[in-house]
């Protein structure tokens, strides 16, 4: 049980985000602009009806209003096409929903990944399909790789998918107390507010999944709950899903405590990123060894996602590309 005090934490900490974002691009020669364009708007009106996105633009800076992994989507396809045309080729306007970036046409409409009652979210690369995919097939899935990949958030939202068709009854969230070089006592407050902030993500992609009241009430009767990983110890969790957040940042003991936590008709799934530690010096991370002596078989998955798979802005692609150079040097 999670104590009365998490969850008015859990209340305080509600405040829904609007479903729809404008994305702005601008491209930087106008003489492709009629053909990219297309006659009377019409590639524009493709690339609308594909993404359910509403264009707009002047000149040469278009301004695209939608859902926002769909706007990206559209953003992203748009260039592709005046790249090409930029480079000699010829796009086949006629067909665009086939020249998508992907194999896959990723994303496209009519090819949801995960629904929830707020969200329809689309793979937005191979690895986020084979991720969701992995989860819905194994018990055990560990996902690895730098942030911004939507690792936690497509984790978060396959639980919240498994939990609204009944195949699992509760959900819980966790993630180790420790960040960035700070530690609880240090931080300002009761026990409440220094934890607060290392859960504000789990919050942020539940908040993103679900209407407020819904939440608020499964949140009240620990359907759905969200702690520290500390609170996992002594349990068993059976007929759930539950996932640990900066598994990097646990140690060997915290680790092991976590996995064999694993009840009957549960699934586990376990995040992290073993670039980015932040233990105290010294201290070996539970998810490299984990990765380490666990067997590599068929009842275990485990994705390692990559900077190409980064969908945040696109500068997060090149900082996480410089870190790692350092990291090699």
């Amino acid at each position: 049980m999670v104590p009365s005090s998490n969850i008015a934490m859990n209340k305080k900490n509600l405040n829904i985000r609007k479903e729809k974002t404008n994305h702005t691009i601008e491209l930087g020669d106008n003489k492709f602009l009629t053909e990219l364009y297309g006659n009377q708007d019409e590639n524009l009106s493709k690339i609308e009806g594909i993404f359910d996105v509403e264009i707009s633009y002047r000149g040469n800076i278009l301004e695209i209003k939608g859902h926002h992994d769909l706007c990206l989507s559209a953003g992203d396809t748009i260039m592709m096409l005046y790249n090409k045309l930029k480079n000699g080729e010829k796009p086949d306007f006629k067909n665009i929903d086939i020249i998508i970036p992907g194999k896959d046409s990723y994303p496209k409409k009519d090819n949801i990944l995960i629904k929830t009652q707020n969200k329809k979210i689309y793979a937005r690369s191979k690895n986020q399909d084979k991720f969701v995919k992995l989860i819905q097939s194994k018990d055990l899935v560990f996902g690895i790789g730098p942030a911004g990949t939507g690792k936690t958030y497509l984790a978060v939202a396959t639980a919240v998918q498994a939990l609204l068709e009944k195949n699992i009854s509760r959900v819980i969230l966790s993630r180790p107390a420790v960040e960035a070089g700070e530690r609880l006592g240090f931080l300002p407050g009761d026990l409440k507010e220094k934890i607060d902030p290392y859960l504000r993500p789990l919050y942020d992609a539940l908040e993103d999944l679900m209407p407020k009241k819904t939440l608020e009430r499964l949140l009240e009767n620990n359907i759905i709950e969200i702690a520290p990983l500390a609170f996992m110890r002594g349990r068993t969790l059976e007929n759930a899903f539950i996932i640990l957040d900066e598994a990097q940042n646990t140690s060997n003991m915290q680790m092991k405590m976590f996995l064999t936590r694993l009840g009957r008709n549960s699934k586990m799934v376990v995040l992290g990123d073993i670039t980015q530690i932040d233990l105290p010096r010294g201290q070996s991370s539970g998810l490299k060894e984990a990765l380490e002596i666990l067997p590599k078989n068929n009842e275990i998955g485990r994705l390692n996602f990559n900077s190409k798979d980064i969908v945040r802005h696109k500068l997060v692609d090149k900082i996480v590309r410089a870190y790692s150079k350092i990291s090699k040097n």
